[in-house]
C-alpha cells in the first residue's frame, strides 16, 4: 500500500499535469491509492439494449441502440444547448447537452449507428436523456453486464471529466503489475475464517464486478477490512492507554457521598442510576484512568450521578470540575449543584468568560489553595491561569460542542491526569458509540425519574394555526410558559430572521396579555442572556426562538413547545428541542408544524417523532436516513471517520464481526509483535499515523 501511496497520479496513463491537478482539488485523489480507493457509488446494469417503444413510468439508467435523426443548437452563450432527435425503430427519444455543445456537435452525425446509456426523464408525456454516454455501435464490443458510477463535482463535469473518464483510468490502473500483485493486510488465519475474498481481487471487482454475486463478496471484504482496522487502532489505544496510565485511586465512600445520599435525597435513585453509580465506584477504585460516556435523555437524571461522582472525588481529598459548552447551561449546572452542595457544606464556584476580575482573582486563589472544591465553568476552564490545587475528576457536558484539543487542555490540570466522566443528551446509536466513542466506556440512563410523563408529540400543518393556538392560549391560562421554535438555516439566513421576527410579532398580537421574548444565535451574548433570563424566571410566558435553546434551558413550567417548520429539521435535532419541555410533572406537549405536501422521507421523519419518545430509537433511525456524517461532532471525536466504504448505519453487523476480531486479535498478541501482528500494525501504521493521536484524550 505504502509503494502506491507513494505514485503521484500524474504518471498514470490518461491523466498527465493538468488532470491530476483537477482530481486532486476536486476529489482528493493526488496518489494511485487514492484512485484504487475511489469506489462507485452505485453500479448500472449495462447487459440488456432496451426498446423506446418499451420506456414506461420512471425509469432507470437504459442503453439504447439506434441513430440520431437531427441535431439542432438553441439559445445564446452559457444558455446555449444542443437538441438531437434520437431513434431505433420503435419510437424516438430527445437528447440533450448543455455542456461542450460545440465538441459534442463536431463529434456525432446523423446516420451512424449508436449506443447510448442515461437516465430517461418524462417531461410532456415525451421521455428525453441529458447528458448520456454515447458510443458507436460495435457488434464485438458493446458494453455489458453491471458498470460502477463514481462520484463527480460540476467542475469536472464541465471540464468534460465523465463517471466513465473515471472508470477508463481505474481499469488502466488495475492492469499494472503493482496493483495485481498487492499483498493482502489481513493474515491468512481471518481470511479464512470470515471467508474473505484476497485484496487484489476485492479491488478489482469493486470496480469491475463480474456479476452481482462477486461485487457483494467484494464489498464485504473492503468494508470488513475497513471497519477492522478502524475497531483495532481503538482498542490498541484503549489497551495502551490502561496498561500505561495510572489512575487516582479513590479508596474511600465518606461522608459528603453517604451524608448526602442518606439525608438529602429529594428524589431516590432509579435502577438506572444505582447501576451507573455502581459501575464508576468500579472504575475510580481500579487504578486505571476512567473513561466514561455518560448517556441518557434529557430529564433522565444525569446531574445527580455527576454530582455524586464529585462526592467520591470529593471523600478522596481531590476537586472536581464541570465544563459546559455554554454560559446558560454552565450556569444551571452551578444552581442545581450549589443548590445541593450547600446541603453538605461542599463550596461550589461558576467561571465563565463573563465572571467579574475581582471574583475571578478570588476563584483563582481558593482553587489553587484547595478551598474551593467544585469548579463549574465553560471554556473558561482551561484557560492556563486556571491551576486546582489537586483535580481528580472532571466532567464535560455534551462533548461534542468541544474540539479534542480544548478538552486536551483540561486533562492535563493535574500531574496524574483527572478521572473523565463525558455526558450526552444526544443519543448515540451503538455502532456510533462503537467508533467515535468506541475509546470511552459508555453507559446509559435509560429510565426516567418517577413522576415524569412521556412528552405528547403531535403533527399538525399549516392550516391548522388557530386550533394550535386556541390550545397555547389553554395552557397559558393554567399558567404555563411556551416554547414557539423557528428554523434558522444557513442557506436562507435572512428570510429565516425575517420569518421569526413576523412570527415574534404575530404571536404578541395573538396572545397581547402575556409577555413574549425571543432569542436567536446572531444576537450579542449579553441581549440572549437577557432574553433567555427573563424566560428562565418566569417573567415572561412565550420564548419565540432559533435552535439556540436547544441544549441548555431547564424550564420545568414550559409545556408546549411548537416548532415551526418541522419538516426542515432532523430527526436528532427534534428529539434534543423536545426536550426542553417535560421537565417537571405536567403534561407536556410538542407540535410539530409542517406544510401538508411532504416528501415520503420527511412525513416518515416526523411520524418517527409521533410514534416514540425513545431516544435512541431516534437516533437510530436519523442516522439511517441521512447517514452517520451528518451527526453532530462526529469529526470532532479525534477518530477519522472518512469511511470509505462501509456505512456505520447499514452495516452494524459486520462492525461487530470486525469489533470481536480485533479484540481476539489483541488478547492474544497485545503488543501486535507476531508476523500476523506486525503484518496488522504495518498497515495501521500506513491507515493511521498521519492523523494526530488524540486518542489518549476522551
Amino acid at each position: 500500500m505504502n509503494n502506491l501511496a507513494k505514485l503521484d497520479i500524474k504518471y498514470l496513463r490518461g491523466v498527465g499535469p493538468k488532470r491530476s491537478e483537477l482530481l486532486a482539488k476536486e476529489l482528493d485523489i493526488h496518489t494511485y491509492y487514492d484512485l484504487l480507493y475511489y469506489f462507485p457509488f452505485r453500479y448500472v446494469d449495462r447487459s440488456t439494449i432496451h426498446r423506446i417503444a418499451d420506456l414506461e413510468g420512471d425509469v432507470p439508467y437504459v442503453q439504447l441502440r439506434g441513430r440520431f435523426i437531427s441535431f439542432a443548437t438553441q439559445g445564446e452563450g452559457a444558455r446555449r444547448r444542443l437538441n438531437a432527435l434520437f431513434t431505433d425503430g420503435t419510437g424516438t427519444i430527445e437528447v440533450v447537452w448543455f455542456n461542450r455543445v460545440k465538441s459534442i456537435q463536431e463529434s456525432l452525425h446523423t446516420g451512424v449507428e449508436y449506443v447510448i446509456f442515461g437516465k430517461p426523464q418524462l417531461f410532456r408525456n415525451h421521455y428525453s436523456i441529458a447528458h448520456p454516454e454515447v458510443d458507436t455501435y460495435n457488434p464485438q464490443a458493446v458494453p455489458t453486464g453491471l458498470q460502477g458510477v463514481y462520484n463527480l463535482t460540476e467542475k469536472l463535469r464541465n471540464r468534460s471529466f465523465t463517471s466513465r473518464a473515471i472508470a477508463k483510468l481505474v481499469a488502466s490502473l488495475l492492469e499494472l503489475p503493482v496493483v495485481k500483485r498487492l499483498p493482502d493486510t489481513l493474515p491468512q488465519w481471518l481470511l479464512q475464517k470470515r471467508r474473505l475474498m484476497p485484496l487484489a481481487d476485492a479491488l478489482t471487482n469493486i470496480h469491475l464486478p463480474s456479476d452481482v454475486r462477486t461485487l457483494q463478496q467484494a464489498q464485504f471484504r473492503l468494508k470488513y477490512e475497513e471497519l477492522f482496522f478502524l475497531q483495532l487502532n481503538i482498542l490498541r489505544y484503549v489497551k495502551n492507554r490502561n496498561a500505561k496510565l495510572p489512575g487516582l485511586i479513590f479508596k474511600h465512600v465518606g461522608d459528603y457521598f453517604n451524608g448526602f445520599y442518606k439525608n438529602h435525597m429529594e428524589f431516590p435513585l432509579t435502577g438506572a442510576q444505582k447501576r451507573v453509580i455502581r459501575v464508576i465506584r468500579q472504575d475510580l477504585g481500579s487504578g486505571k484512568q476512567m473513561n466514561r460516556l455518560l448517556q441518557g435523555d434529557v430529564g433522565s437524571g444525569k446531574t445527580i450521578v455527576a454530582f455524586m461522582t464529585m462526592l467520591l472525588a470529593l471523600d478522596n481529598g481531590f476537586q472536581a470540575c464541570i465544563m459546559a459548552p455554554t454560559e446558560i447551561l454552565a450556569t444551571q449546572h452551578y444552581e442545581t449543584i450549589r443548590a445541593m452542595a450547600e446541603r453538605i457544606g461542599v463550596s461550589v464556584a461558576l467561571l465563565t468568560g463573563s465572571t467579574r476580575k475581582k471574583l475571578r482573582d478570588e476563584i483563582h486563589t481558593r482553587l489553587e489553595s484547595g478551598e474551593l472544591q467544585i469548579l463549574i465553568g465553560t471554556h473558561a476552564l482551561i484557560e492556563e491561569k486556571v491551576r486546582f490545587s489537586n483535580l481528580g475528576l472532571a466532567v464535560i457536558d455534551e462533548q461534542h460542542r468541544f474540539g479534542v484539543a480544548q478538552r486536551a487542555r483540561l486533562w492535563r490540570k493535574n500531574t496524574i491526569a483527572p478521572h473523565v466522566l463525558v455526558m450526552t443528551a444526544t443519543p448515540i446509536p451503538r455502532t456510533l458509540a462503537m467508533t467515535v466513542y468506541g475509546d470511552l466506556d459508555v453507559s446509559v440512563i435509560d429510565e426516567l425519574p418517577p413522576g415524569r410523563k412521556p412528552v405528547t408529540t403531535l403533527l399538525r400543518y399549516e392550516d391548522q394555526h388557530e386550533q394550535v393556538y386556541r390550545f397555547v392560549g389553554q395552557e397559558l391560562r393554567k399558567g404555563r410558559q411556551i416554547y414557539i421554535v423557528y428554523p434558522l438555516i444557513e442557506e436562507s439566513e435572512k428570510s429565516d430572521l425575517k420569518a421569526l421576527e413576523e412570527g415574534y410579532e404575530l404571536i404578541r398580537e395573538t396572545f397581547p396579555h402575556y409577555k413574549v421574548c425571543y432569542v436567536h444565535g446572531r444576537m450579542k451574548p449579553a441581549e440572549k442572556d437577557y432574553q433567555m433570563g427573563q424566560f428562565v424566571r418566569g417573567e415572561a410566558h412565550i420564548l419565540v426562538a432559533t435552535t439556540v435553546i436547544e441544549v441548555g434551558v431547564n424550564v420545568p413550567n414550559a409545556s408546549v413547545m411548537v416548532i415551526e417548520n418541522a419538516e426542515r429539521f432532523g430527526l436528532s435535532q427534534l428529539h434534543q428541542l423536545r426536550g426542553r419541555v417535560g421537565r417537571g410533572s405536567d403534561q407536556s406537549y410538542c407540535i410539530l408544524m409542517s406544510k401538508y405536501q411532504l416528501a415520503r422521507d420527511t412525513r416518515h421523519r416526523l411520524e418517527v417523532m409521533t410514534q416514540t419518545n425513545d431516544g435512541f430509537v431516534v437516533a437510530e433511525e436519523d442516522m439511517r436516513l441521512r447517514g452517520p456524517g451528518d451527526l453532530e461532532g462526529t469529526q470532532q471525536s479525534g477518530i477519522p471517520l472518512n469511511l470509505r466504504i462501509a456505512s456505520l448505519a447499514q452495516d452494524g453487523q459486520i462492525l461487530q464481526l470486525a469489533r470481536d476480531d480485533a479484540e481476539e486479535v489483541l488478547n492474544a498478541d497485545p503488543e501486535l509483535s507476531t508476523s500476523d501482528g506486525l503484518l496488522l500494525d504495518r498497515q495501521m501504521r500506513f491507515l493511521f499515523d498521519k492523523h494526530e493521536n488524540w486518542s489518549r484524550i476522551s
